[in-house]
């Protein structure tokens, strides 16, 4: 089968599921990881005969997009910040909004001469513990997880990243004294409200972990209030905090931040809305 050919019917069998910009998009994915070319070298080789263990990898990933599955967990991995991190159905797939929250810290501490000390609640993949510690060489970087699945997904992305950091299992709702200090907290906690469920997609609810994503709709702000109280005694004299948000609660988020004595800011993403809160402690 002609590489053009295997296209058109890719296509066509994914047109009832998806927009079609989508799906050329997941098959360029594919085409890259499956065949090792790019968005051009597909355009210029119309004529590339596909062998057919080539169309069978094809034909399994339709049946897996079918079914709503994401195209990272297809491919097994998602670019983040300039890195490749290998992600699955026990962490969150790392998002762009995460990305922003990550290029704050740095744009911040990326020349901050003195060692500094970083915690991450909620690590998942590792993507913003690894980033950070990447990107800012002199940091000491903590991460913790309630998931042992989770924090060994991070351990090799870390390594395959080149990146020391330390991964430690936790529930930061059973902790009481984080016992160590920090210049920088950050975390990206669940927020989804389950009123929100209806709107999210397929992919998400079907595939990706519920404990990285849900809290109840009568204490949505669980985990920043625990955090926040956490960060009062574990953050060093003008610490940083920070957040992503739940858009819908950004000035909920802030009011419960402020009222634990943080100077606080919020910070909108590329789609306009608040995703990022800074707490400074006094």
């Amino acid at each position: 089968m002609l590489l053009s050919q295997l296209k058109i019917q890719f296509i066509d069998q994914l047109k009832d599921d998806y927009p079609t910009t989508e799906i050329e998009s997941f098959f360029h994915i594919l085409t890259e990881e499956y065949l090792g070319m790019t968005r051009l070298e597909t355009a210029l080789n119309r004529d590339f005969e596909v062998s057919e263990e080539q169309k069978a990898w094809f034909e399994h990933a339709l049946l897996r997009l079918k079914d709503h599955e994401p195209i990272q967990h297809i491919t097994g991995k998602e670019e983040f910040f300039g890195m490749k991190f290998k992600v699955n159905e026990h962490v969150l797939i790392p998002r762009p909004e995460t990305e922003e929250l990550v290029e704050w810290i740095v744009s911040e501490f990326r020349n901050v001469s003195k060692p500094i000390r970083i915690l991450d609640i909620g690590t998942g993949s590792g993507c913003i513990a690894v980033s950070l510690k990447k990107a800012i060489g002199n940091a000491e970087v903590v991460a913790f997880d309630i998931s042992e699945k989770a924090l060994k997904l991070a351990e090799e992305n870390a390594r395959e990243n080149h990146v020391k950091a330390n991964f430690e299992k936790k529930d930061i709702l059973q902790t009481e004294d984080l016992k160590q200090k920090f210049d920088i907290i950050v975390s990206n906690p669940p927020y989804v409200r389950e009123i929100e469920k209806k709107d999210m997609q397929r992919n998400v609810l079907d595939h990706e972990p519920e404990t990285a994503l849900y809290v109840k709709d009568t204490d949505p702000l669980i985990f920043y209030s625990k955090i926040t109280s956490l960060a009062q005694h574990a953050l060093n004299p003008g610490g940083c905090l920070y957040f992503e948000i739940n858009q819908y609660l950004a000035e909920e988020t802030k009011a419960l931040v402020e009222s634990s004595g943080f100077e606080t800011e919020l910070k909108k993403d590329i789609f306009g809305n608040f995703r990022m809160l800074k707490g400074i402690k006094k």
